[in-house]
């Protein structure tokens, strides 16, 4: 006999329906006051959201998981599905229930993933929200940007380096891929990114330009600049599809598209802005740069300061500009206290215009928008009229938005509620109908209490009580003791214990005038907010460009009164090659010490003639990876537009900034921290020009000793040798490279000087001229708190090794070896040692030094190990 299929009840029938529509994503159905989520999905947010998993229908044969919460905590709860990577549909009730007698319609309304939400709760405000496409062709890869709760549309395109350089800079919540490319995606970029694959129909050329076109109302995409960006079109075109997918399309806001111009930028990889710690930091609770540089007050200005330290800029004229309005700001107090007061007043308008757009905005918001561009009146009077001449152009830029504040100002009443359902939303005097009904509706205490007073004294019951309740509206209530006063003509409703209900034909009459009022006052507040908010779509660009303007003039004064509280100075920004600084600290250092402790400063000078390269020797804990970073981190503060931690700094432009600072394991991948490091020393050598800074910190120390001494030496000579000149700082332990300027004109020997005091070091800190002669690791060691046991043990085998690797000896090895082959004492016939002979006879021992005989033995020995192999 066949098994009777499971029963489905029509509801069930109906969420069957529309999840599979939406078989990627978390339904949220919504029945009566709740939204419910019903098998693997119920399981799934019973675990996340920490509710209680039960069953429907338990028992029968249409039993199912069950998990919900009540409709109007979804702000609670939307945020911790869409955080812990959840797609989340949700799904409302498209019509009122009592106006049907079937089941209720109901349909998905929008679908919130972690690329696409407007949740207050879900974004963070000193950060963008990026959704991400990424279109992979043989040569090019492309690349979009799209944070729909601000409007800001990017694209690009490039080799997979630069790729991978932006989606580190951008650091997207979302980035879709198609699913053919899923292998390839995962191989160039890792496994970090939250990934969401389209059907491969989707990257289509055609389709992009055409759904760009539309969306923009243009023929052409030449306006934006972007009409030569074969792949970045294609992954542009994915979003604007995506967001159509996710039921997202009210896109006003979204007026522009703009390229991610690779030449007005300065480059760094994604290694540099990992080892500078520009955002992030592998180390828990470390302070990272934008932490103590932030000093923006808005959160326009906080996703601004992101940006340009993602990007900073590399033309001379446009970071003077930047400078001179720091300058002025710093030196005009009051200007600054100023502006800075008024923007402490100004909200999220970037994401508050969105909003609008999207027609997701509350009347409380848009008061705060209204109340934030009266905030921008006065920044725009004082902008006008200063001496600097970039602060007067912003200020000529900035909108009042007269029109705008004013209609808001007559529509809505200033304390206008968060949800319109609360009512009071529009304000007195502006619609005539909606002030007589609430007139009416207001004056219904009053006559309540006119009827109560008048039918107590006709029936003389003192008790009695008019009240209402969902069941049947408006009743009066007597008591038992009285009930024999009531009159023929009040109609029983009720009867409980101690008393009994009734309804008369006048309380019914004036329910339904009151209940009727009520109503259509809550439509009439709907529809005239709903047209104020239609009518505000003229002013989105102008709002949007206050937003930017109000964000760069945020992180300006957030530079003025970062360079006021820690003593930062102008840097003087030139086309030379030279980099200057002078008392120069590592900004987020000197922020760490304890109180009272000075950071020691250090001079530092580069250039392409004299001093290209230099060696820094020295202990480890002495301070050089600290003088690497400090470097990088000043020219970088430089090219954004701020002021400098430094006594003095002159800046010849840098277009690239390379740094290869500390372990950066990536055993995860698969690769070892050598097999890593190697793989970005060879990306730094591949890309260096003529104005790259080049930062190496113990290149070869993930190998041999004499393998890592052979590396850095090679590197070391490529650098010196390239037609580039790349200015460079070189940190190492190995010592023997400081022979290197005894060959190469432009390498000078540095040390971070330590003073030795009986059984111990004193880390001074400086950088002097000159190269270290020890490595002072047992001294570190024991510091630490090593056993005295293995102290004393590290000592004595040091003193050993050191006497065994002396200069003398080296070279001696290597003129007994070089004498027995000139004797012949080999089997010459060997074409091994053939090899072997020639290379040692060939080798000038008068002018070898200890470091090369170290690397020529190791030579030799490897060729000899090669061959045993075999």
């Amino acid at each position: 006999m066949a098994k009777s299929a499971k029963k489905v009840t029509p509801l069930m029938k109906q969420y069957n329906a529309i999840k599979v529509k939406y078989p990627d994503a978390l339904l949220l159905f919504r029945v009566g006051d709740f939204y419910e989520t019903f098998g693997s999905d119920a399981v799934k947010a019973s675990k996340i959201l920490d509710i209680i998993l039960t069953k429907r229908g338990a028992g029968s044969e249409s039993e199912i998981e069950l998990a919900g919460f009540p409709h109007h905590s979804l702000n609670t709860y939307l945020p911790k599905l869409v955080k812990a990577g959840e797609r989340v549909a949700i799904c409302d009730q498209l019509e009122d229930p009592k106006q049907t007698k079937t089941i209720v319609k109901r349909g998905v309304t929008e679908l919130v993933t972690p690329g696409v939400a407007f949740n207050d709760d879900i974004l963070h405000s000193k950060s963008n929200n990026f959704l991400a496409a990424v279109y992979f062709e043989k040569q090019r890869i492309g690349v979009a940007f799209l944070d729909i709760s601000t409007g800001e549309f990017l694209t690009s395109q490039g080799n997979a380096e630069y790729i991978d350089k932006l989606l580190q800079n951008f650091n997207p919540s979302e980035v879709l891929i198609s699913k053919q490319s899923r292998k390839v995606f995962s191989e160039t970029f890792g496994n970090d990114f939250h990934t969401f694959y389209l059907e491969d129909w989707v990257f289509q050329a055609d389709y992009a330009h055409e759904t760009l076109t539309k969306h923009f109302n243009t023929k052409t995409l030449k306006g934006f600049g972007i009409e030569d960006l074969y792949e970045g079109i294609i992954a542009s075109g994915v979003i604007l599809h995506y967001l159509g997918e996710t039921r997202h399309n009210k896109l006003e806001h979204i007026a522009t598209i703009s390229r991610i111009a690779t030449d007005d930028y300065v480059w760094m990889d994604k290694f540099t802005i990992r080892n500078l710690e520009l955002y992030n930091s592998t180390n828990v609770n470390a302070v990272t740069l934008i932490n103590v540089i932030d000093k923006t007050i808005s959160a326009m200005g906080g996703r601004m300061l992101k940006r340009w330290l993602a990007l900073p800029l590399k033309h001379a004229e446009k970071i003077k500009q930047r400078h001179e309005v720091v300058k002025y700001l710093l030196e005009n107090d009051a200007v600054l206290n100023k502006v800075q007061g008024q923007i402490k007043q100004i909200g999220d308008i970037e994401r508050l215009i969105s909003k609008i757009a999207t027609t997701k905005v509350s009347p409380r918001e848009v008061i705060q928008l209204k109340n934030s561009l009266e905030a921008i009146v006065p920044i725009k009077s004082v902008a006008e009229t200063c001496e600097n001449e970039a602060l007067k152009v912003l200020g000529d830029n900035l909108h009042r938005c007269d029109l705008l504040r004013d209609k808001i100002k007559e529509t809505l009443n200033e304390e206008a509620p968060v949800n319109i359902l609360k009512g009071s939303t529009i304000a007195k005097g502006f619609s005539e109908e909606l002030d007589e009904l609430r007139g009416l509706s207001q004056s219904g205490k009053t006559y309540l209490d006119t009827m109560l007073k008048r039918e107590s004294e006709r029936t003389g019951i003192t008790s009695l009580k008019i009240a209402s309740n969902n069941v049947f509206g408006y009743y009066i209530e007597v008591r038992n003791s009285h009930k024999d006063k009531v009159p023929e003509e009040w109609i029983r409703k009720q009867t409980l214990v101690n008393a009994e209900r009734y309804i008369t034909e006048e309380l019914k009459e004036y329910e339904s005038k009151i209940l009727g009022a009520e109503e259509r006052i809550l439509a009439i507040e709907q529809k005239l907010f709903a047209d104020l908010v239609t009518w505000m779509h003229q002013f989105i660009i102008s709002v949007q460009q206050n937003a930017q303007l109000i964000g760069q003039l945020d992180c300006l004064c957030g530079f003025a009164s970062l360079a006021k509280s820690n003593k930062y100075v102008y840097p003087q920004i030139d086309d030379s090659y030279d980099l200057e600084i002078k008392d120069g600290r590592h900004p987020v250092i000197e922020k760490q010490l304890p109180i009272g402790e000075p950071y020691i400063a250090n001079d530092l000078f580069l250039d392409r003639e004299s001093q290209q390269i230099i060696m820094i020797t020295g202990p480890n804990m002495s301070g050089k990876s600290a003088i690497l970073r400090q470097t990088a981190l000043i020219v970088l503060l430089a090219q954004i537009g701020s002021f400098v931690p430094a006594g003095e700094a002159r800046i010849g432009l840098v277009d690239k900034i390379f740094t290869r600072v500390g372990a950066s394991d990536n055993i995860s991948m698969g690769e070892s921290t050598f097999m890593v490091e190697m793989n970005e020393t060879a990306s730094i050598l591949n890309n260096i020009s003529d104005r790259s800074l080049v930062l190496l910190d113990e290149i070869g120390r993930g190998t041999s000793t004499y393998d890592g001494i052979s590396i850095a030496w090679a590197i070391s000579e490529y650098l010196h040798e390239h037609p580039s000149k790349p200015k460079t700082l070189f940190a190492t332990h190995y010592h023997e490279l400081n022979e290197m300027t005894e060959t190469f004109g432009r390498i000078r020997n540095f040390n971070v000087a330590v003073k030795e005091l009986k059984d111990n070091v004193l880390f001074v800190r400086k950088l002097v001229e000159g190269g270290s002669e020890h490595s002072f690791g047992i001294h570190v060691a024991k510091m630490a708190g090593m056993p005295q046991q293995v102290i004393r043990r590290a000592n004595k085998i040091l003193s050993k090794l050191e006497k065994s690797h002396s200069s003398e000896e080296l070279t001696d090895k290597v003129k007994s070896i070089k004498d027995d082959l000139q004797l012949s004492f080999f089997n010459l016939d060997d074409p091994l040692l053939v090899e072997i002979k020639d290379e040692i006879l060939h080798t000038d021992i008068d002018t070898l030094t200890p470091v090369e005989a170290l690397m020529k033995l190791n030579e030799i020995k490897r060729m000899l190990l090669k061959n045993k192999q075999v």
